[in-house]
């Protein structure tokens, strides 16, 4: 009869947050402060983790957010490039997705794999020139809120080694900060839209035919070897041009 007595309690103590895991989501609302460098967002519920209790066991439920990160990939004229890679490394220094609720008497929390993914997967660039990134991060107290870094074409430079032609990143890797809230539907992106301009390196020299795209503009007015600094001559002249020496 105690057993039976202890089951119903334990049951009863669960009822309310196993309501709310199977009520479903809340309704995604969003004030974009991203100028579009964030979209497709969606919040989806995915097991995080398992609890043990007394005469049962159930899965652990987290709300994660989904969605992309875009930008465009670009040579110096404004070319879309296709085919560069970009990746984001997260900041994992803050601790992941707070534990459950106190356990009561009758229950055990396993946190043996507490720590949750952040998963991103990588973007490669289209015909367009546009890569997009999607990401997969956990919701905590109705936020989520993680700092990183892009990593613009990582492998260009063993790409050269190995093909003999690369495109080389103008700009290696940009840290950003991105941050949604959950309640107010608050959605912040800290590095904004850039246009990440690459430039083909190496050429290949006859292996393979070169990569389309334009190089960085030459200096302007570079100097021949051994020439004169333009107006040089001149400018001496001018300096003593107004007075009457000899005269």
């Amino acid at each position: 009869m105690t057993k039976q007595l202890a089951k119903i309690l334990a049951i009863t103590l669960l009822a309310a947050p196993l309501a709310g895991c199977m009520g479903g989501l809340k309704r995604l609302k969003v004030v974009d402060f991203t100028d579009a460098r964030v979209g497709d967002l969606s919040l989806t519920k995915k097991v995080t983790g398992k609890r043990e209790f007394l005469f049962f066991s159930t899965t652990k439920m987290g709300t994660f957010l989904d969605g992309n990160i875009q930008g465009v990939i670009t040579d110096y004229q404004g070319n879309p490039i296709e085919g560069v890679t970009v990746k984001v490394i997260p900041d994992t220094g803050r601790p992941g997705a707070g534990g459950g609720e106190g356990a009561d008497i009758f229950a055990a929390e396993e946190n043996a794999s507490s720590a949750i993914n952040l998963s991103f997967a990588p973007g490669i660039s289209d015909t367009m020139g546009l890569f997009k990134i999607h990401f997969s991060l956990p919701v905590t107290d109705n936020e989520v809120d993680l700092r990183g870094k892009l990593i613009y074409n990582p492998g260009w430079d063993q790409q050269r080694m190995n093909l003999g032609k690369a495109y080389e990143p103008q700009m290696k890797e940009s840290p950003f900060r991105l941050y949604y809230n959950m309640e107010t539907g608050f959605l912040a992106f800290a590095e904004g839209v850039r246009k990440i301009i690459v430039q083909p390196v190496g050429e290949g020299k006859g292996r393979m035919q070169n990569l389309p795209g334009s190089k960085a503009p030459e200096p302007a007015n570079k100097p021949a070897e051994g020439a004169a600094p333009a107006g040089g001559n001149q400018a001496e002249e001018d300096l003593f041009k107004g007075f009457d020496f000899g005269q």
